[in-house]
């Protein structure tokens, strides 16, 4: 059976004091049977609803006498680089790390490469680290989307070639995040050519919808009447902004976008609070990784379909969904059910939107 041991960073690092000595903890050699999961926050959903999950039981069906070592660093790249070294000292024969901040975990791959430890870069690139591989989705295409979904919106409530130029407000991503960036030059890609002017920027500090609905706040004041849209990087800053604008009396809400169909943006995509959000297969990613964990760790080279800045990367296809497509996306693929978008206060519409018969409503 497959174990799974929660990593608990100690503020002695590593050192317990005995009756006044100070003795270092036993370092164990690299093995072929511990697997390392480095998870950055908790403040989006799916980390510990979905990924931490899918990858434990993957596993633990491939390898059941493998130990998975998992930690969380709640948005700390300090605490995360004293997981990866406990994680090290334990044993861990290959780490699947998602970052917190890219900058900071070269230093984690340096040091797992220094005692002979593969590193896979989990949803977010590591710029200027030798990564053995990479699992993520193409975030640049996921801006892409998004920012196209914008201009559709836009364009259909144009009246003629001589309208003024629509405001955005972009909430874009942690700028600690390499994905951020890369998201961004989608959406960038999208505006080419398109009658859109962006008013203002902000880069949302650990992705945080509070920080996220606080900013919307201000510029609401700011370009008041002139909000015509906001571009939101994840469904966690869409659901801030959206709430931004509803405490400012918009109505309707100006179309926002989102990332990662989380269940409440779902529902607000039903509602018409939300125009669309970006379905990323999240466990489809975490089984992948969790395979692709497997293999390396007994020390096999298994074969990837690209390669991102010379690493050898899988890269997952993400999936826009809109009202249109919540019925085929979300609940034929089994993403969500019906009882569990369409509970009350959403009844109505889901009804409206046909996810639920006029009678059970």
């Amino acid at each position: 059976m497959t174990r799974v041991v929660v990593a608990v960073v100690s503020t002695l690092l590593g050192l317990l004091a005995l009756g006044g000595c100070a003795t270092a903890p036993t370092v164990s050699a690299p093995s072929d049977q511990v697997i390392a999961l480095l998870l950055p926050e908790s403040k989006t959903a799916r980390y510990e609803a979905v990924d931490r999950p899918q990858f434990e039981k993957v596993v633990a069906d491939r390898c059941p006498d493998c130990t998975v070592i998992y930690a969380n660093a709640n948005q700390d790249a300090a605490a995360q680089q004293q997981q990866a070294e406990s994680a090290l000292t334990q044993g861990a024969g290959v780490l699947v790390l998602d970052a917190v901040d890219a900058a900071a975990a070269v230093s984690i791959v340096g040091q797992a490469h220094r005692r002979g430890v593969p590193v896979i870069a989990y949803d977010r690139f590591i710029q200027d680290a030798d990564l053995d591989y990479y699992v993520s989705f193409d975030s640049r295409r996921i801006g892409r989307l998004q920012g196209e979904a914008l201009v559709r919106e836009l364009a259909a409530g144009r009246t003629g070639p001589d309208d003024p130029p629509q405001g955005v407000l972009m909430v874009n991503g942690s700028a600690t995040d390499p994905n951020s960036a890369a998201l961004e030059a989608g959406v960038a890609d999208a505006f080419e050519g398109a009658a859109v002017e962006v008013l203002a920027e902000y880069d949302t500090p650990d992705w945080s919808p509070d920080k996220a609905q606080e900013w919307v706040t201000g510029q609401l004041t700011q370009y008041a009447g002139r909000v015509d849209a906001v571009y939101a990087a994840n469904d966690g800053t869409a659901g801030g902004s959206i709430s931004a604008m509803k405490a400012a009396g918009l109505d309707p809400v100006p179309p926002v976008t989102g990332q990662d169909a989380e269940l409440a943006a779902i529902q607000r995509i039903v509602t018409g609070d939300q125009s669309m959000t970006v379905y990323k297969a999240i466990s489809e990613q975490a089984r992948t990784a969790a395979e692709l964990a497997v293999r390396v760790v007994h020390g096999e080279v298994p074969v990837t379909t690209s390669r991102v800045q010379g690493v050898p990367a899988l890269l997952l296809s993400p999936v826009p969904v809109t009202l249109d497509d919540v019925r085929r996306v979300i609940v034929d693929g089994g993403v969500y059910t019906t009882e569990e978008i369409c509970v009350q206060p959403y009844t109505d519409a889901c009804t409206a939107a046909g996810l639920l018969d006029a009678g059970t409503s």
